[in-house]
């Protein structure tokens, strides 16, 4: 289950290497671990739910917390926002990929 093309893989790839810092150590799965996190924010869905096609769901979770903490994602926006990438249709999320609480949705409850 290929979450990325190869061609979405290599610019990926090359903006990855553009915002490492040099330290740690590299992974060997490291495509599939980035398609689980790419997976996972695509369909909103839990940490757990992420397919074990894509290795343990732990990893892909701490990779994601780790990075995000030390601003990596960020700086990779950066990088493809600077080569013409991502698209807009990409970027933008619209309103059926957001979960709003039981009560935005129209069911009874709340403060009464």
């Amino acid at each position: 289950m290929g979450v990325l093309s190869d061609g979405e893989w290599e610019a990926l790839k090359a903006g990855l290497d553009r915002v490492r810092s040099g330290e740690g150590r590299r992974f060997e799965d490291e495509r599939r671990t980035i398609e689980a996190v790419v997976w996972r924010l695509r369909n909103g869905a839990p940490w757990r739910a992420v397919p074990a096609e894509f290795g343990p769901w732990w990893r892909a979770a701490r990779l994601h917390r780790r990075w995000s903490r030390k601003g990596r994602w960020s700086r990779l926006f950066e990088v493809l926002r600077d080569q013409g990438r991502p698209d807009l249709g990409e970027v933008f999320i619209d309103a059926t990929s957001i979960r709003a609480h039981g009560p935005g949705g129209g069911r009874k409850g709340g403060p009464g």
